[in-house]
């Protein structure tokens, strides 16, 4: 009994030095599995928090490279703006390969003239971990104190001050037109979908009246 007592002990002695030494590789391998499924081609529900499609964007307060953002101007194209509002790119697998996905199809949306902004309520110093690990040059925009979520309607209220995810929205993506008009936005209520970002490009073009390749 004692000699199995030992052999389990180096068996779990030996996993646990394992998981830490390749700790990197066995949490992208449980992220990947994990959101496997989470991409869909359209906005499958009826869930529509934020602005209403028509209004004029309302601003936000964020911080971008150690300025104070309100205005989304900076980030426009020729044709308009989409801007990303995302969980956390330090903790959230879901936002992360969102993001990842994003900067695949940056491309694309420059081509159609579409500026692509993010938004999270993670530190600038998180937000430039993850941007320089994944190569993300997409622009990340730092909420600040919740306030550009709270002025978009777009707040997760499930979280309270002082817990650790609060200040996060709920995910989605806003259209903005060059005049400043919100001409679309794709929110899905479940936080583990994503709309796909091609998807996502032939909607934003559509409305903003982009003629197709």
């Amino acid at each position: 009994m004692q000699r199995v007592l030992i052999v389990l002990a180096i068996v779990l002695g030996l996993g646990t030095v394992t998981i830490y030494l390749y700790q990197d590789e066995v949490k992208e391998a449980a992220y990947s599995r994990l959101t496997d499924d989470m991409f869909l081609p359209a906005d499958t529900d009826a869930f529509d928090p934020g602005p209403a499609v028509g209004s004029l964007f309302p601003g936000l307060r964020a911080s971008y490279q150690g300025k104070e953002i309100t205005l989304l101007t900076p980030f426009a194209g020729a044709h308009g703006t989409v801007l990303v509002a995302s969980r956390s790119l330090d903790w959230c697998p879901y936002c992360m390969k969102q993001m990842v996905q994003l900067q695949e199809h940056k491309a694309d949306f420059d081509k159609a003239g579409i500026g692509l902004v993010a938004i999270t309520y993670d530190t600038p110093e998180e937000q430039k971990t993850f941007a320089d690990a994944q190569g993300i040059t997409i622009p990340l925009l730092s909420d600040i104190d919740a306030m550009s979520f709270k002025t978009l309607g777009i707040l997760n209220e499930q979280y309270e001050e002082g817990d650790m995810q609060y200040g996060i929205p709920h995910p989605g993506m806003i259209v903005i037109d060059p005049q400043g008009k919100i001409v679309g936005k794709l929110f899905l209520e479940a936080y583990s979908t994503r709309v796909d970002s091609a998807a996502a490009l032939a909607f934003a073009k559509t409305a903003l009246e982009i003629d197709a390749d």
